[in-house]
């Protein structure tokens, strides 16, 4: 899938830079609300969805909230903080519209491949994490986003939802687990990868694979001038846009550097590396059926939640735990270690050490994960899969993820663990910056991009009515409507083949 002889337009109108699972989104959101849009995509690698999109780096959970703990945090007075989990949960149902209608208009034909159903749950141990599942299922379910969610206390009932996790348990500890059957199981790098060769049919559209942007700079004319080298013939050329998208992943800070927008700089990125241990045995995979998230250790960043993860890759079934964090100094898989120190500049040194100073326990907690031997990580998988052994499990590199540090005025700088788009006040350039939950909540995260770089063609008529097509939902809000909320899982689930969620009292 390479595009390489195909010359560049030297004047598109609209250049996307890396061809992850927020290019695509955002190019096929283009193209369907303005067909005559020109566009160009330049990708570094040779293959779209190669680095954080792809399955076995990062993506792969359809995240919803229903069992990722992180997203609930529990406050000083006792209370569980759900606002951050009602938006994951109701900008995964826009993404599920989305892709309803692709399918719909014959856009994507793999519908087992790239969606699944499979239960979201969350487990904990322990007599005070048992409590705080107990709020948490308690105060989730007060939001109809969250309808259908079982918690149970009853090791009988926990065997049946996850005999792995429940076999070979000390039966006097204290357990607890919710279930969510409305779940599913995403295969990103599939789906992103479906969205480009829609993309590439369509006129006026060019993708060129090993093509990597070194330069980006403005003209007098107020045009963004993008330089291009073709890593494959080393031949460099320019072109000139009025818009740019920088949704290259872990390699965007560097290239929104580049650029030099006053809204870019103070902006700086920590490197988060990590490992998965990948079941090797099919009859281990057969019997666990479930998405199972726990809590995060002390220390860790909350995209280290461990889980016990079914997945179905390439259609077939698989396994994994993890992910064990780490540390590099690339800011991608395929980076480069000077991708850290080269980031560091004037603008952002001061944010980045504060940052560091107040993150110290996290700097300790990775180093430690770094040193883990295999026995280390046989341990913490057995604490989710007690009967686990060591020559059912190898180790699978993932992805890199980069943390946004941020200007902040009382600390300095604060690291953040979410996505955030960076944009030009004309809104002539954007760039994505950030991790999970990104992937799943990528049509939300582009349709507030298309707000801040497109507000004057949002506004008309013909973009209001496409985008109301596209996703029906548009302009309401799903977490404060329980009818239009079920009106539209009905609808998605039943172009999707996925579940649907029957209340359980």
């Amino acid at each position: 899938m390479s595009t390489n002889d195909n010359l560049p337009n030297q004047a598109p109108d609209v250049v996307l830079i890396g061809a992850g699972i927020m290019s695509a989104t955002l190019g096929v959101l283009l193209k369907e609300l303005q067909p005559d849009l020109t566009i160009e995509i330049f990708e570094r690698l040779d293959n779209a969805a190669a680095e954080s999109s792809d399955a076995w780096n990062n993506a792969g959970t359809g995240h919803s909230a229903f069992c990722e703990l992180n997203y609930t945090p529990q406050l000083p007075d006792g209370s569980i903080e759900t606002s951050k989990a009602i938006k994951i949960a109701e900008s995964f149902e826009v993404s599920k519209q989305f892709w309803t209608y692709l399918m719909l208009n014959k856009s994507m034909t793999v519908v087992p491949n790239f969606i699944k159903p499979i239960p979201h749950m969350s487990f904990v141990w322990g007599e005070k994490n048992v409590d705080y599942l107990k709020k948490r299922h308690a105060a989730l379910t007060q939001n109809h986003l969250f309808k259908g969610m079982q918690y149970s206390e009853d090791p009988e009932l926990l065997r049946e939802w996850i005999p792995l996790v429940m076999e070979g348990r000390d039966k006097a500890q204290k357990v607890a687990a919710t279930r969510m059957d409305l779940g599913t199981d995403v295969n990103f790098g599939t789906l992103t990868r479906n969205m480009f060769k829609r993309l590439q049919k369509m006129p006026g559209v060019q993708m060129h694979f090993h093509h990597e942007v070194r330069k980006l700079r403005r003209d007098d004319e107020g045009n963004w001038v993008v330089g291009v080298r073709d890593l494959t013939t080393d031949q460099k050329r320019k072109v000139r846009t009025k818009f740019v998208f920088i949704g290259a992943g872990g390699g965007s800070l560097p290239l929104l550097e580049k650029a030099d927008i006053p809204e870019g700089r103070g902006f700086g990125g920590f490197p988060v590396s990590g490992q998965w241990l990948k079941c090797t045995n099919p009859e281990v995979i057969e019997q666990h059926q479930a998405k199972v998230y726990g809590k995060a250790s002390v220390g860790a960043p909350p995209m280290s939640v461990p889980h016990l993860d079914t997945r179905v890759i390439e259609g077939k079934r698989e396994l994994l735990f993890g992910p064990y964090a780490g540390f590099s100094t690339k800011f991608l898989k395929n980076g480069s270690y000077l991708d850290l120190p080269a980031s560091i500049k004037p603008t952002n040194l001061r944010p980045m050490i504060s940052a560091g100073l107040h993150n110290l326990s996290l700097t300790k907690y990775l180093i430690d994960q770094v040193r883990q031997s295999p026995e280390d990580r046989l341990a913490a998988l057995r604490e989710y899969f007690p009967n686990a052994q060591m020559q059912d499990w190898e180790l699978e590199i993932a992805g890199q993820r980069v943390q946004v540090i941020k200007k902040d005025a009382k600390k300095g700088g604060v690291l953040e663990f979410g996505t955030e788009v960076v944009s030009a006040a004309d809104g002539s350039i954007a760039a994505l910056l950030g991790a999970s939950p990104g992937a799943s909540t990528a049509v939300s995260i582009m349709l507030d991009l298309l707000k801040r770089c497109f507000n004057d063609r949002l506004q008309t008529e013909a973009w209001q009515t496409k985008l109301k097509k596209m996703i029906p939902s548009y302009g309401h809000s799903l977490a404060d409507d329980p009818e239009l909320t079920e009106e539209m899982r009905n609808y998605t689930s039943e172009v999707l083949s996925i579940n649907t969620v029957v209340a359980t009292e």
